[in-house]
């Protein structure tokens, strides 16, 4: 057992973590009223996102308590390793999803975020059907044609969303999307046209309701370019090697 002595710090540290997220909440907050009242309806409704890899579950239980209402996973093993302790609260999954591990998480997430082939769709609806059940999914654009990042090429991203439209378990319900850093307005206009124009095609089983784009650097400017969905991790958490005690 830790003396009292021990003790203080660690309570110290945890007590700056929990300052340190209330005051980055509000910023978040703020920073996303101050951008829809430039860009944006007064009625549109921009949801954040707290993304938790590797954030501590108490950490994570304490941004509920703050209003956060819809946490990111993006690991299979960690969010199973964590999510019984969480207290209630929407769960998607964000991450890059192998089709093997589908079946891991289809009850306990309400849409998968990171759909970039036919392949993984098909399993989901599978493992959906398997459920009965309808899940919500995402596809996945790398908007910047990037080699390092996951996500189907922005020229395919229609002919994929067709095919996918024929499975009978899941819902295309948007898109999602990692912006190169320091990326140009053009890159997140290219993007919020692409989510137009697909949802004018008026596709069974498609509705594009989500645009989920924008991340602790870029968050202000997707908002501006139409994002509804704001990831936001490090903004909100801190830096990774800040939540290492």
């Amino acid at each position: 057992m830790k003396s009292l002595q021990e003790q203080q710090p660690t309570q110290q540290i945890q007590d700056k973590k929990f300052e340190y997220l209330v005051e980055n909440y509000k910023e978040i907050c703020y920073n996303i009223k101050d951008s829809k009242s430039k860009y944006r309806d007064a009625e549109d409704n921009i949801r954040i996102m707290a993304v938790t890899k590797t954030v501590d579950p108490m950490l994570i239980n304490f941004a509920i308590d703050q209003g956060i209402d819809l946490l990111g996973e993006n690991r299979v093993q960690e969010f199973l390793s964590k999510k019984d302790l969480y207290k209630p609260c929407e769960v998607q999954f964000i991450g890059h999803l192998q089709t093997n591990k589908v079946k891991y998480i289809i009850n306990d997430v309400s849409q998968i975020q990171s759909v970039d082939s036919f392949k993984l769709a098909a399993e989901i609806d599978r493992q959906a059907k398997k459920n009965k059940k309808t899940m919500d999914i995402l596809i996945e654009v790398n908007i910047g044609d990037e080699l390092s990042k996951s996500g189907i090429s922005k020229n395919d991203v229609l002919e994929l969303a067709k095919r996918i439209s024929e499975l009978e378990n899941v819902r295309i319900n948007g898109l999602m999307a990692i912006p190169p850093i320091n990326a140009d307005d053009c890159i997140y206009g290219n993007l919020q046209e692409l989510f137009k124009e697909i949802g004018q095609k008026k596709l069974n089983r498609i509705n594009m309701n989500v645009l989920s784009v924008g991340m602790s650097g870029d968050y202000k400017k997707a908002v501006q370019y139409g994002s509804n969905l704001v990831r936001i991790g490090t903004k909100l958490f801190g830096a990774r090697k800040y939540l290492e005690v």
